[in-house]
């Protein structure tokens, strides 16, 4: 049974992010991205074809 990627998480949010997200929109695969408060305007959330918040703003992301 062969199966396919559909959509792939990227956690980063350097250029090497967007690299990733523009190979994977090449291949049909769709992208998510996870970011924290102060990262609500970089690049990468935008070009993700979708976006999710993580924590509080001014938080740790971890306890």
């Amino acid at each position: 049974m062969k199966r396919t990627i559909r959509k792939l998480l990227v956690a980063n949010r350097s250029e090497i992010a967007i690299r990733v997200m523009r190979g994977a929109a090449e291949l049909g695969i769709g992208t998510v991205a996870i970011y924290a408060e102060e990262d609500r305007f970089a690049l990468h959330r935008f070009k993700a074809d979708e976006s999710y918040k993580l924590g509080a703003p001014g938080r740790p992301l971890a306890a």
